[in-house]
């Protein structure tokens, strides 16, 4: 963990966490799986390149546009770094982690996959490594073949490997759920599923902002992370794609900046990665990401991950502590604990937290597959980030004790003054 004095220092670097709410409160954010606030040095290398920088880039020759043009690429080699790929071409710029599977599932598997063909993913996948599977199959007449989690929360390397086949062209699977935090042993299941000449795919959404991650160790074939869970602003996440595959894939958009040649009835397409990011990208927000990298990997990406397991695990032993409150979800995980409050509703308890001051996550956080086989419709989330203290795992438990005071009947809350 963090020492006290480097734990303010990195909270100094993020203006948000010194502010007090509307009700007074000061504010403790937990729902870092949902999203990350900004530090300095992202927020000011995005004021800094719109200010002086700025212009669109790929087309003009002059100075600035040339500017723009070497951030822009400069960033994508800074992530091409952070996630250790051979060559930054490998990286493609995208939204989210959300587009970066679609892109996946429309260039490659669209392509690729025939009637009943499998893809293989595990039951506690979030939508947006779901749902775009789900339209591939019917596309191409493959179909899901899903693997059941443990009891808790984990997934059984063993349980995947024995669900591939000679069908099975394509492991989708998640690095980290963002219900239970748990941490996938990926190694074993990509070392099989590449021996089989099965395509993989990480999703990284939850586990890159976490924990060292490398894709040549890995040897996974795709992996995708959203910029806004890694200090990085909403809009920008990105796509690792082995060459040979992007090479081979067909592009999910299409228009300007993504060509090589055009007639007026037909073109021809760009080199990777540039056939994949048509049109004007996030230029500035590929400039922050590239900068959000460089402050995750200064702090030490095993470091980040000792810390926020150490305040998960923290607050997962002190919540079930708490008389009628189940904790889900094993040690080994990352910085997210979800529980659950027998007299309590998820939604009823955030908001009654939110008068606290603590900001935290109710619902079936894009996961109801996993909802559904837990038999609940949603569950409390907290998550723990690289800023978050010991202090506010105090904050947080004895706000969940206050609200389940009240919501049992013994606890009274002031009642308004009327003037």
């Amino acid at each position: 963990m963090f020492t006290s004095t480097e734990r303010q220092r990195i909270r100094d670097d993020f203006p948000i966490l010194s502010r007090t709410l509307s009700n007074g409160m000061p504010l403790t954010y937990l729902d870092n799986a949902a999203s990350t606030q900004k530090p300095r040095p992202v927020l000011n290398t995005v004021r800094n390149f719109l200010e002086t920088s700025y212009s669109n880039i790929h087309r003009g020759v002059y100075s600035l546009s040339v500017e723009a043009t070497d951030a822009y690429d400069e960033a994508r080699k800074t992530i091409a770094r952070f996630v250790n790929a051979k060559h930054a071409t490998e990286i493609v710029f995208t939204r989210n982690a959300t587009e970066a599977v679609n892109l996946v599932a429309y260039g490659f598997a669209r392509k690729y996959l025939h009637p009943g063909d499998e893809i293989v993913l595990t039951e506690l996948e979030h939508h947006a490594n779901l749902i775009p599977w789900q339209q591939t199959c019917l596309a191409t007449g493959a179909k899901i073949v899903p693997v059941a989690f443990e009891d808790d929360g984990s997934i059984d390397p063993a349980k995947v490997i024995e669900k591939f086949s000679p069908r099975t062209k394509l492991l989708a699977i998640s690095g980290c759920s963002n219900v239970f935090g748990s941490l996938t042993n990926l190694a074993p299941i990509l070392k099989e599923a590449k021996a089989q000449r099965i395509t993989t795919l990480v999703d990284a959404a939850q586990l890159a902002p976490h924990y060292p991650v490398d894709v040549q160790a890995l040897e996974c074939d795709f992996l995708v992370v959203s910029g806004h869970k890694m200090v990085a602003p909403s809009g920008i996440g990105f796509l690792y794609g082995r060459r040979e595959w992007l090479a081979l894939m067909d592009p999910m958009l299409t228009g300007g900046d993504m060509i090589k040649e055009v007639w007026i009835d037909r073109a021809t397409w760009a080199e990777i990665p540039n056939k994949f990011e048509a049109g004007t990208p996030n230029i500035e927000g590929a400039v922050a990401l590239g900068e959000a990298a460089k402050y995750l990997q200064a702090l030490g990406m095993p470091r980040i991950h000792e810390h926020c397991e150490a305040l998960a695990n923290d607050a997962a032993d002190k919540l079930a502590l708490i008389d009628g409150v189940m904790v889900l979800g094993s040690r080994n995980r990352s910085g997210v604990v979800s529980f659950l409050c027998n007299d309590v509703h998820p939604h009823d308890l955030a908001s009654l937290l939110d008068q606290e001051g603590v900001a935290i996550r109710e619902g079936h956080h894009c996961a109801q597959p996993l909802m559904r086989k837990l038999g609940v419709a949603a569950t409390a989330r907290a998550s723990f980030y690289l800023y978050n203290t010991p202090e506010e795992v105090d904050v947080l438990v004895e706000a969940v004790e206050k609200s389940i005071r009240f919501f049992t009947g013994k606890l009274s809350l002031p009642v308004a003054k009327v003037v």
